[in-house]
C-alpha cells in the first residue's frame, strides 16, 4: 500500500496530538501570560487559548501541506479525500466545526465516538474527518 494512502491509526494520532499539545501549549501559555499577566493553568482555559490553538490547527496545515508540528514529527499528515489541496473550508469544518463546536454541543461525546471510529473504521476517519472530507495518513 502506498504510504500516503495508509491511514494513521489511533496511537499515531494520539502521539502527534500529545507532541503538538506540549510543543504548542508552552508558547501559547507564554503569550497568554504576557497578555494577561496570569501564570496559572486556568488562564489556558480562556477563550484566548482556545482561539489561538484553533487558529494554529486551522491555518498551519494550509501553509505546511497538511502538517502541524506534532503530525510532522509523528510522520502523519492531513489530506483531502480527493487528494486535492487542503482549503480553509476543509480545515474550518475539521477543526472549528467538527472538533471544537461539536465537542461542546455533544458534551464531549463526539470525541469518544471519534476514538471508536479511528480504532474500528477501516479508513480510520474520525467524525471531524467525515465532516471535512479529510483523512490522516502516514507521510
Amino acid at each position: 500500500m502506498h504510504r500516503e494512502t495508509n491511514p494513521a491509526g489511533f496511537w499515531s494520532r494520539l502521539f502527534a496530538n500529545l507532541l503538538d499539545g506540549i510543543i504548542v501549549f508552552i508558547p501559547i501559555f507564554i503569550v497568554i501570560y504576557l497578555i494577561t499577566g496570569e501564570y496559572t493553568f486556568t488562564s489556558m482555559n480562556s477563550w484566548t487559548g482556545d482561539i489561538l490553538y484553533k487558529l494554529y490547527h486551522t491555518i498551519t496545515p494550509l501553509v505546511w501541506s497538511g502538517y502541524v508540528i506534532g503530525k510532522r514529527l509523528a510522520g502523519i499528515k492531513i489530506k483531502r479525500m480527493d487528494n486535492g489541496k487542503l482549503t480553509f473550508l476543509n480545515m474550518f469544518l475539521r477543526e472549528v466545526v467538527g472538533i471544537f463546536l461539536l465537542s461542546y454541543i455533544t458534551f464531549g461525546l463526539s470525541i469518544v465516538v471519534s476514538v471508536f471510529f479511528i480504532i474500528f473504521r477501516e479508513d480510520k476517519r474520525a467524525v471531524h474527518d467525515l465532516i471535512a472530507s479529510t483523512r490522516v495518513v502516514h507521510s
